[in-house]
């Protein structure tokens, strides 16, 4: 239920009041308590006005947590993994979550970025009742939460001026039934996966929450991301976390939502442990996990302490609460695994499950070709659905080895996923027939290779439409560069699943795999790479070495290097000019290919935005 009375500041609002006023604000019933100037009752003024997440000027107070003559500051670090939109089961989460953080005696809980929304809401937030839905919920959630410890919740919250962007990106504080104040985010990023400026307005000033004599230097995801001192070159003009010390601030709370890359999260925990250090202040980190679309969240929140000294990490890939004294300097520091081989796995795993639990599959297929992609694509379904629930399917053809049909039925056999076969040759055929007197006179070329391609991708999707299953492409990042995988063929699918794994990646995470159980083949991992769409071709027919194109793709794609600097470095400049021009034709295929799970700093995905037009 809602609670009859939610104050801002000076300002009571009624929940069952609020409306949309047709415009970007949201019209409310407010009542104004005004301080009488003679000293008597205080007189109350009821109007309509917008929307006004603000709170008051002054640092906000949090109850008395004193004792025996010290303070005590034990924060529940909420690692949540919310759904983009999902506002009643990311409530519901969110309650969860807080419950748990009474019952191991925190003082504050915290979510991260965004929480009631889900990172990214994207365009979502352009919706007036999406937004006006989440304002309601924050006043279920301070009703609910009513007994609990004070909470410190991430949403989009209106921008009650008559310029600038419609919202802003909030961390809102309930406690005791009330909603507010509420503290903004200064820093809006605009590269890569994120397009925040499209949204939200920026804070204007640095926000204290006060805890009895200790402030909080409240701060959200970006706003950490920009020392003078740590980076050679800042994105931005400004530094949130040096104003708020400047402000008085004693500890930095930071409600992330921080997307998983290879390598980012030692980084981070050298960012945030240098930032500790510098102010000689404690710093609590508290990060989303879990993926939506594209993007998969790691978690791993942690905290410092004011000499930088880490006290506390959660744990990676899951859901987690972990606790932080930032007076007494204690936590648990889980044991992760930073090798890059484990982080793609478990990432990519966690990035399967979820994508597919979120859009309302339980089961998925792909086809089997005997090779690495699909043979690691297989593995890594079989531990996000569990085996039962992934279907291989094997689509032999006049050209498919029966080296490659025995591999196929041995990884599947290894992970215990079910098979079907299904046979194109005669199906080939019949396109032969068909296409016979419009291509007579003309020779075999890749036409012919990529009508195979797409009767497979025609079988794929027929199955994935009879029995309801989520289709994965296989393909990786080598090949989506270079265009070397078929529109409508075996890009076919709802997930790419390793297309931002170069080819030599997909083979070190196979064989990183393989030391757990051997169940991708030696046969897959040592065999010639191929697509076997004629007879004896192997990939190197048409490019280069995997080891050659990979280090020509990473100097290329993601660190943004032309040819000529590529050339300087000593490699060959007509292949560099070969693969670049290739990888500049191929635009067309990538902006029609499945959304990919982003795990480098530069995937095929929302991050990507190349004009297929052009020339260079």
């Amino acid at each position: 239920m809602f609670q009859d009375q939610l104050r801002f500041g000076n300002v009571s609002l009624s929940a069952a009041e609020i409306a949309s006023d047709g415009n970007t604000r949201y019209a409310l019933r407010m009542r104004c308590i005004r301080p009488s100037a003679s000293g008597g009752a205080d007189k109350a003024d009821t109007l309509t006005e917008s929307l006004d997440f603000r709170g008051s000027g002054g640092p906000s107070r949090l109850p008395d947590t004193r004792a025996e003559g010290r303070f005590r500051l034990r924060i529940a670090l909420l690692q949540l993994n919310p759904t983009a939109g999902d506002l009643d089961g990311n409530s519901s989460l969110i309650v969860r979550g807080v419950r748990a953080a009474k019952e191991r005696g925190a003082d504050l809980a915290v979510t991260p970025e965004l929480a009631l929304m889900g990172y990214l809401p994207r365009d979502l937030l352009m919706s007036q009742g999406f937004v006006r839905r989440g304002g309601l919920m924050l006043a279920r959630l301070a009703e609910e939460l009513r007994d609990a410890p004070p909470l410190l919740v991430g949403v989009a919250t209106p921008n009650p001026a008559e310029m600038g962007r419609p919202l802003f990106n909030s961390a809102v504080l309930l406690r005791d039934g009330v909603v507010g104040p509420v503290f903004h985010k200064t820093l809006l990023p605009t590269y890569d996966v994120f397009d925040e400026d499209r949204y939200f307005e920026p804070a204007q000033e640095p926000q204290i929450l006060q805890w009895n004599g200790l402030r909080l230097g409240i701060s959200i995801c970006e706003d950490v991301w920009n020392d003078r001192d740590f980076w050679s070159r800042r994105r931005y003009h400004e530094d949130p976390i040096e104003a708020l010390v400047k402000k008085g601030a004693q500890a930095i709370v930071n409600l992330s939502a921080s997307p998983f890359e290879a390598g980012k999260q030692t980084l981070r925990e050298q960012m945030l442990g240098h930032m500790a250090a510098k102010y000689g202040v404690p710093v609590a980190y508290v990060n989303q996990v879990g993926g939506n679309d594209d993007l998969i969240f790691d978690g791993r929140s942690g905290a410092w302490d004011a000499s930088g000294r880490m006290i506390a990490r959660a744990r990676g890939f899951e859901e987690d609460l972990a606790i932080v004294d930032l007076q007494a300097g204690t936590g648990t520091i889980t044991e992760d695994d930073f090798a890059p081989e484990a982080e793609i796995w478990r990432a990519l795993v966690l990035g399967v499950r979820d994508y597919a639990r979120k859009t309302g599959f339980k089961r998925v297929l792909l086809g089997l070709s005997g090779g690495i992609d699909s043979a690691l694509t297989a593995a890594i379904a079989a531990d996000a659905m569990g085996p039962e629930n992934v279907l291989g399917v094997m689509m032999p053809s006049t050209y498919s080895s029966q080296g490659s049909v025995d591999d196929s039925v041995e990884v599947a056999r290894n992970l215990g996923i079910r098979t079907e076969q299904l046979p194109i040759s005669g199906i080939m055929q019949t396109y032969e027939s068909v296409l016979a007197g419009v291509f007579r006179g003309l020779k075999q070329d890749v036409t012919e290779e990529n009508i195979q391609s797409r009767i497979r991708g025609n079988l794929l999707m027929a199955l994935s439409n009879k029995f309801g299953s989520l289709l994965l492409t296989t393909g990786n990042k080598s090949e989506m560069a270079v265009g070397y995988c078929t529109l409508y063929g075996d890009m076919n699918g709802g997930l790419a699943v390793i297309a931002d794994l170069p080819k030599m990646m997909v083979y070190r995470v196979s064989r990183w795999r393989n030391r757990r159980k051997a169940d991708i083949p030696e046969a897959i991992l040592t065999k010639a790479p191929s697509a076997e769409l004629r007879p004896n071709q192997t990939d190197q027919d048409s490019l280069p070495p995997y080891e050659l194109l990979d280090e020509i793709l990473e100097l290329h794609l993601e660190q943004c290097q032309s040819a000529d600097e590529i050339i300087a470095k000593g490699h060959d400049e007509a292949t560099v000019r070969r693969i670049l021009r290739l990888v500049r034709i191929a635009e067309f295929k990538r902006k029609q290919a499945a959304p990919v799970l982003k795990v480098t700093s530069r995937a095929f995905g929302t991050g990507w935005r190349m004009p297929i037009v052009r020339t260079d």
